[in-house]
């Protein structure tokens, strides 16, 4: 295993994020990055504009950190540590290509038949990407967080609001992927 550039095993990754939510409960903080968008949108003057934003937005600097992090990362990871392919189980790669015309699978990290430049430019699909991210960024506050932060913190903490949460997340992915996409694409 190249423990670089290799994708971690299960058993290794799930026991660092474990490792980090203990040290984050230890610490009083939760983990989510919703919340992030909310501490830069108030560092950023927002609490003019609405009282959501009107909160002392330094006591909340580490979490401007972990976007931070999560940007410089994820840059690195993705332009000098991968490839950027995933490997697809071969029948998902024929489903997708039978049942969504999407043939780039193991040949791409995105599908290119949405996310290509020259895709992402139609008025079409420029428009799909604005509602669904107006309907994340709702979603988001309306569940009180995001999904990693109610699927990793919230139920590390036992909430039952966080597992009501996440069971909605997986069944709005279930409509999303077979009822709704379908009819957009």
């Amino acid at each position: 295993m190249n423990l670089i550039y290799d994708p971690w095993p299960w058993y290794i990754g799930g026991p660092l994020i474990a490792l980090v939510m203990f040290m984050l409960l230890y610490l009083g903080k939760q983990f989510g990055m919703s919340s992030n968008l909310r501490t830069a949108c108030s560092a950023l003057g927002a609490g003019k504009a609405a009282d959501f934003f009107k909160f002392d937005w330094r006591t909340q600097r580490w979490n401007l950190i972990v976007v931070l992090g999560a940007i410089i990362g994820g840059f690195i990871a993705s332009n000098f540590m991968s490839d950027n392919i995933v490997s697809i189980n071969p029948e998902v790669a024929q489903q997708l290509a039978d049942d969504y015309n999407i043939t780039s699978a193991n040949e791409a990290y995105l599908p290119t038949e949405i996310f290509s430049m020259e895709n992402i430019s139609q008025p079409k699909n420029i428009l799909i990407l604005l509602i669904g991210g107006l309907l994340v960024g709702f979603g988001a506050r309306y569940a009180g967080g995001c999904t990693s932060g109610h699927a990793i913190s919230g139920l590390s903490n036992l909430q039952l609001p966080s597992l009501i949460a996440v069971v909605g997340f997986f069944i709005g992915g279930l409509v999303m992927i077979h009822l709704i996409y379908p009819l957009i694409f």
